[in-house]
């Protein structure tokens, strides 16, 4: 009787903790440009030119960046999550980012003038094999793919990827060289076409997660309950890794692998709303938001005038997470959809 009020308490905090962390992003940074610039700019009563490049130009498309990477990758970790039953799964851990980033480094050594749209497919083509291959990885031998083996095999495949990622950077310094801040994990990404198809794109995947809602809280009871229901776990699973490869492709092509997101969002969403992922993922994609504005600012405002890569702000709270969950035996699979504590 307690959680009705809770819950309609955390869902008006959390999109007003989102606002206002967006007119932070919009309001802090440099350029000279304060959170009253933003005000009047916002309301129309701005006419200034330098005020229109600053916030217009730069710190909006960055802001609208960071909604969506925060949204998309806090999605792709409840559903990996789901389908995995593991609560380490996250993008960054298994593969995923680091296949959609090598994938789009391959696109620039080979391709360098390509466009946004082909940047894009290198990295969805990434994303989608660094899937698949993660999951072979993990039943290799005939093994059942366990948490921990999960886990393993997606820090294996990483470092392959880093490492053909840093070899192609050597090999092709005149063709990325401009791309080395994003290889980090960057919002300041030099390619402005790239913002209004990812944005599309990142829209289809997380209206595709919200439709899986359904199937995959089935699939949560076990296969025989799921089929009782009238759900194909097959279908389901695939259709979920599906669209993991398009959040966590389109996310890397505009901003570089962004690590533990994936992991903190769903984390915190779980801890807030239960175990069921009709509760969870839309918390997660709000917190996701929120997460990405905060390490935004975060990475902006620290080494002024510097900028650190939001991956590592990031990393610098997800790593110690990861160490925690894993000294609590969080390596233990999900409780079922519907379970109690």
């Amino acid at each position: 009787m307690v959680k009705a009020p809770k819950s309609a308490l955390l869902g008006v905090l959390l999109p007003l903790s989102v606002l206002l962390l967006a007119f932070a992003s919009l309001s802090f940074g440099a350029g000279g440009v304060g959170w009253q610039d933003s005000l009047h700019w916002l309301l129309g009563a701005s006419g200034d030119a330098h005020v229109d490049l600053v916030l217009g130009e730069l710190r909006l498309p960055r802001l609208l960046k960071a909604l969506a990477l925060g949204a998309a990758l806090g999605a792709a970790g409840v559903l990996l999550q789901t389908v995995t039953r593991n609560p380490l799964a996250e993008t960054g851990l298994l593969g995923v980012n680091s296949g959609a980033a090598l994938g789009v480094a391959l696109g620039i050594a080979w391709f360098a003038g390509q466009s946004p749209g082909a940047q894009i497919g290198w990295a969805l083509g990434g994303a989608s094999l660094g899937s698949l291959l993660v999951l072979l990885l993990a039943r290799a031998g005939g093994g059942q793919s366990s948490p921990l083996r999960l886990v393993l095999a997606g820090l294996a495949l990483t470092a392959t990827c880093h490492s053909l990622t840093a070899w192609l950077a050597l090999v092709s310094t005149a063709n990325l060289d401009r791309y080395r801040f994003w290889l980090l994990g960057s919002l300041a990404h030099p390619h402005a076409g790239l913002l209004w198809p990812g944005l599309v794109l990142i829209g289809v995947g997380l209206t595709a997660a919200m439709a899986l809602v359904r199937p995959l809280s089935a699939l949560a009871l076990g296969d025989d309950l799921a089929r009782a229901l009238g759900q194909r776990p097959a279908p389901a699973r695939v259709g979920a890794v599906a669209v993991v490869a398009l959040l966590t492709g389109t996310s890397v092509a505009l901003a570089g692998p962004i690590p533990f997101l994936g992991l903190i969002a769903p984390y915190c969403a779980r801890t807030l709303a239960g175990v069921t992922i009709a509760s969870q993922l839309p918390y997660s994609i709000l917190l996701g938001s929120a997460l990405m504005l905060s390490a935004d600012l975060s990475s902006r405002l620290l080494l002024a005038p510097f900028e650190a890569p939001v991956s590592a702000v990031l990393a610098g709270i997800g790593a110690p997470l990861l160490i925690w969950m894993v000294n609590r035996d969080a390596t233990l699979a999900l409780m079922p959809a519907g379970s109690e504590r």
